[in-house]
């Protein structure tokens, strides 16, 4: 005690140059903020660099070709008129000077081959001179092709830009989409722009905005519900400072070491922002209740008395908050891992901060406490009437409570293996002209993103060969077939092309010599943008377009094609390769499983341990325990109902919540502890705590669910989600520790 009050002592004596310090570190760290803050949504924040099937994907296109695609569409009146052709090569020039820009694609580039001699040569695909009736004919005859590069009804025209590949690019990914965009402009004034770049351009920019406006949102809701909570407008002013000044800080170490906001971290301010309030109002809520039953103490004695009283239960409860958040950590995606460990830094400062904040905003206060009022008032509800209520209902009904919150629990268990796990591309997206743009291109082109399949023979044979040829075009009818693929095209649809316009290919008097030679320069052409054969032609290639999808739809397509590869090659003498960004984002299932299997028992685990220590009784820890699983479990009864799976952004909520779940549990518990050995049934104990501590329970939960509902605002309909199940999940946690847990307390626990 007499250490305490000389810390307290001479934090007080030195406020001044405390104050100073942080002044100046509160400016350094916005300015470094505002200078630095960017966004990052690159490939890499989501994979680890050496994890097999990025690294794979990264090799893929270095060796193929990127599948960074932009798609653009332009409505024109005559897409085979003379002036829309030289207007598509005036931006192909144009786009191809690009540094970033592996390669462009359209119409205007497009050569379809003919047979002659034994040799093929190439023709325009796009040739004006030509009749409307001649092209529609020549491009049924090729529709694999023809059909992505321009409507059946000739009114639109669809230009690819390939970039390079993808690590070529990142640190460019910020100007590429308006650089493109501009150039476009020139030349069309209507157009429609999708593809991964744009999509990942959007992600971004809408996670800066958003991340913004929920920090000045979470400051305003968080100062009028101050304005009601706080027993004296005095303490409006040390709640906010401890909520600005840790969360500047943390940014500045974050933008000083050279991170980035993602669709992850943008959520920390306003995490951290309702976690420092929270625990602000719990120091002031026992200064405010202490300074009213001490009349002849000192402020320097009452402020110890305060921060004594107080530092053990907020001690806990930023420790649970802590490995909820670092049990992350654990998850192999290295965006959570960020998460984790920057929001556990925020907390060390918050927890930190919020008593230096404090005790130098005690000590300017005068201790006029009984003349003191909140600035706006409720005479509708009483705090007091309600907690005197809740204790005799918890009282008279502890038996009736406790059989219904357990049948809750028990098929709460049941429900959480009904939550699916899928990850919905377009829900990481919110509505704008991005959103837009896709599903005009996607109404027109039914794809944006595509897909790379290499199939080679064992033997390392070259695949031009009858047999091989053979297989593969019964393979690809099967992939024609998959109501998830758009287009699938190979070498095959050059050979029924040329089939179908020179016969004599056909005939039996053609060597196979003669066919492979004719086929073989049919991938030589510089022009060609779908990758047909690998360079030594050992692997023939299948481009397969979809649109954007679920991530279980992802791995349905996946495993049907890889069900039609094995019904169609023998798998002893060809092997397959699926090549895209599409094989490593169906991955996410998988890695969102294992973050909540890791991350969810490591944080009970640790949780359970920190419980154990800090009540120093196994019986009571379990009873205060199962209060605390309850909000989960009806968490994955609200995602079961409604239809809500675990995504990229709801897979952290478990570890989070039951961190956040054993805050208020630790703050009555303490109480009800400290209360233990005077004489009484643990009934009396825990009316006593709940007496003492039911305001500042109120207090902090509202202060989580607005803030958690600030997120619910989100435009992006996978963020909405999780605001909207936290804030849920911690309203049930409340009702857990007013109803469940001291029905239990006072049970059981004698």
């Amino acid at each position: 005690m007499k250490q305490l009050e000389y810390i307290i002592t001479a934090t007080i004596k030195y406020r001044l140059l405390i104050i100073s310090l942080l002044i100046v570190l509160f400016g350094i760290s916005g300015v470094q903020t505002i200078k630095k803050l960017s966004v990052d949504n690159s490939l890499s924040i989501w994979f680890l660099e050496d994890d097999p099937s990025y690294k794979a994907y990264i090799d893929f296109q270095e060796e193929f070709g990127s599948d960074e695609i932009f798609v653009a569409m332009f409505p024109v009146g005559n897409a085979i008129g003379t002036a829309e052709k030289k207007q598509l090569l005036d931006l192909h020039k144009a786009i191809d000077s690009l540094s970033y820009v592996k390669a462009s694609f359209s119409l205007a580039k497009a050569r379809y081959p003919i047979y002659s001699n034994g040799k093929i040569v190439f023709n325009e695909l796009y040739n004006p001179n030509r009749s409307e009736k001649a092209l529609k004919s020549l491009y049924a005859k090729l529709p694999g092709v023809a059909y992505q590069l321009v409507t059946r009804d000739l009114k639109n025209q669809f230009f690819y830009i390939q970039l390079n590949p993808t690590p070529l690019i990142e640190s460019k990914r910020e100007i590429i989409a308006g650089e493109i965009r501009a150039i476009i402009e020139k030349s069309y004034s209507n157009y429609y722009l999708t593809g991964p770049p744009v999509l990942n351009e959007a992600y971004s920019l809408g996670i800066y905005k958003e991340s913004m406006l929920f920090g000045v949102l979470t400051v305003l809701v968080i100062t009028l519900m101050l304005l009601f909570l706080l027993p004296s407008k005095g303490y409006l002013l040390v709640s906010l400072l401890s909520v600005a000044i840790p969360i500047t800080l943390l940014f500045g170490i974050i933008t000083s070491l050279g991170f980035a906001l993602n669709m992850i971290s943008m959520l920390i301010p306003t995490i951290l922002m309702v976690y420092s309030v929270s625990d602000a109002v719990h120091i002031i809520n026992i200064y405010h209740r202490e300074g009213l039953k001490g009349h002849n103490i000192s402020k320097i004695r009452l402020i110890t008395l305060v921060i004594r009283k107080s530092l053990t239960p907020c001690f806990y409860t930023t420790l649970t908050t802590f490995v909820g958040y670092f049990a992350l950590y654990l998850s192999p995606l290295p965006a959570f891992k960020n998460m984790g460990v920057f929001t556990c830094i925020g907390l060390v400062l918050s927890f930190f901060l919020v008593y230096v904040i404090t005790i130098i905003g005690f000590s300017f206060m005068p201790q006029n406490f009984e003349t003191s009022k909140p600035v706006f008032s409720s005479k509708v509800i009483s705090q007091t009437q309600f907690v005197n209520w809740l204790n005799q209902l918890t009282s008279r009904y502890k038996n009736t409570i406790i059989l219904g919150f357990t049948l809750v629990l028990l098929y709460g268990v049941f429900a959480v293996f009904q939550v699916k796990i899928d990850t919905n591309s377009l829900d990481l997206l919110a509505e704008g002209k991005a959103k837009q743009d896709l599903r005009h291109v996607e109404l027109k082109l039914q794809s944006s993103s595509r897909l790379q399949l290499d199939i080679s023979a064992v033997s390392g044979k070259p695949m031009l060969n009858k047999e091989a040829m053979a297989r593969l075009e019964t393979f690809q009818k099967k992939l024609e077939k998959n109501v998830l693929i758009a287009t699938p095209v190979s070498i095959i649809d050059i050979k029924s092309f040329l089939e179908k316009r020179n016969p004599i290919l056909i005939q039996s008097s053609v060597s196979q010599d003669d066919i492979e030679r004719a086929l073989a320069s049919v991938d030589r052409d510089d022009n060609s943008f779908f990758k047909l054969f690998s360079d030594d032609f050992k692997s023939a290639g299948i481009t397969v377009s979809f649109k954007e999808m679920k991530t279980s739809q992802l791995e349905q397509m996946l495993a049907d094609i890889k069900r039609d590869f094995e019904s169609t090659f023998d798998t002893k003498k060809y092997n397959l390769k699926i090549n895209g960004f599409a094989v490593v984002f169906a991955q996410l299932n998988n890695f969102i499983l294992e973050t909540q299997f890791k991350s969810f028992f490591a944080a009970f685990l640790v949780g359970f341990l920190c419980l154990w220590v800090f009540i120093r009784n196994f019986k009571t820890t379990v009873l205060v325990l199962i209060p605390n699983v309850l909000p989960l479990v009806i968490l994955a009864i609200f995602m079961s109902l409604l239809d809500i799976p675990l995504d990229v952004t709801t897979a952290m909520i478990t570890p989070i919540m039951l961190g956040i779940a054993m805050d208020d549990t630790i703050h009555l518990v303490y109480k009800y502890k400290r209360v233990k050995g005077v004489s009484g049934t643990s009934e009396k104990r825990i009316n006593s705590a709940m007496t003492y501590t039911g305001t500042a329970l109120f207090s902090t939960t509202i202060a989580l669910v607005a803030g958690f509902l600030i997120i619910s605002s989100s435009a992006v309909p996978s963020v909405r989600d999780f605001g909207l199940l936290c804030a849920v999940t911690v309203s049930i946690a409340l009702i857990t520790d007013i109803f469940y847990l001291p029905a239990l307390l006072k049970k059981f626990d004698n």
